[in-house]
């Protein structure tokens, strides 16, 4: 097993790295931080649909699609990246899929303890506090080549406002709304405890934790050979038709930590253009924001709506119960938009 330890790569390079060992066949543990901002997006995602495409070039901010899945997210050097590559016959590339992530998240929950914080693996593939269940990192999965790859990273610290900038959203009214969600469910080193440790100090647990699971680990010098393969990697996963490949995974929902998610719809109406924006936290919509061209009588209603709307399972049967009620009971006229349109956008499907 190689032990590849960087300080910082160039943006794209600290990503498309272990895509590059990957292809090459190379068992390794990665450690590493991107010099300089750049936004991913997980392989099942269409970028144009959760990006913001224009925020990202006006500020400099590259975009690039990573061959694992997991959902969009901002990336740069306040976070130390794990990346663990294996031969798909290696005995821990040959656990079923929630034993490798259980196995595999142990050491950077005891990187965590290190650093003063209690944290757990939560299915599916998030590691949260004990106190709070706030996300504090994000992992993924996934077969590239002849090997497995698992890939997180640790929050030193974390940029709430550009997160929140960089999603794509369907209206700027739901930004602030995004901000917050993302602002209360996820969180970092910095503040949970008020510190930052040096990304050496981080990297220095992570391979103290993970070396009894991964074995002796040699130390990797990045070849002229490897850097150049890897320049080749990144231009390929940033070239359009692979970054902007159209998948099946629905646009407008943004995982914020497992067990709660954001999810904008958009639904045009007989009567008009209907927007919202949704909190789902356990399959419960915690909060609901709707927008649109539509007419609605007497004006104040859609509040109503809105807050009759919380606290309702996320299915087809109660949360249409709740609106027709609203309707019915506060005298609301829509014309032109039913009860199913309301359902269509708020992507309520079943």
């Amino acid at each position: 097993m190689r032990l590849y330890e960087f300080d910082t790569l160039p943006g794209q390079g600290s990503m498309g790295i272990f895509h590059t060992l990957a292809r090459e066949g190379i068992e390794a543990l990665c450690l590493v931080s991107p010099a300089s901002p750049l936004a991913s997006v997980g392989y099942f995602q269409d970028a144009s649909a959760e990006i913001d495409l224009a925020y990202c070039a006006e500020n400099g901010v590259p975009v690039m699609r990573r061959e694992v899945g997991g959902g969009a997210t901002y990336l740069d050097a306040n976070q130390v990246f794990y990346q663990v590559i294996l031969h798909r016959d290696n005995p821990l590339a040959t656990r079923n899929i929630s034993e490798l992530y259980r196995t595999l998240s142990a050491p950077v929950i005891a990187t965590y303890r290190e650093f003063g914080i209690e944290t757990r693996f939560r299915p599916v593939n998030d590691i949260v506090t004990v106190e709070g269940e706030r996300k504090i990192a994000g992992e993924g999965a996934g077969n590239i080549g002849e090997c497995m790859v698992f890939v997180g990273g640790i929050l030193i610290d974390f940029d709430y406002e550009t997160m929140a900038h960089i999603l794509n959203v369907p209206a700027e009214k739901f930004r602030d709304k995004i901000y917050e969600t993302i602002n209360e469910n996820v969180t970092s080193i910095y503040r949970e405890t008020g510190t930052r440790p040096s990304r050496s100090e981080v990297r220095g647990v992570l391979i103290e934790k993970f070396s009894p699971l991964l074995g002796k680990m040699e130390p990797a010098y990045y070849s002229d050979e490897l850097h150049n393969k890897n320049d080749a990697t990144i231009l390929q996963m940033t070239r359009d038709a692979f970054l902007y490949k159209r998948t099946m995974k629905k646009p407008g929902h943004v995982t914020i930590r497992s067990g709660v998610e954001f999810i904008s719809g958009m639904h045009k109406a007989r009567g008009g253009l209907l927007r919202t924006a949704s909190v789902l936290k356990e399959n419960v919509l915690e909060d609901v924001t709707i927008t649109g061209d539509f007419t609605l009588l007497p004006i104040d209603g859609l509040s109503l709506i809105e807050e009759g709307l919380r606290g309702a399972e996320r299915n087809r049967g109660e949360a249409g119960s709740r609106i027709e009620r609203i309707l019915t009971e506060e005298g609301l006229q829509l014309p032109g938009v039913s009860v199913e349109d309301m359902l269509l956008a708020l992507k309520i499907e079943e």
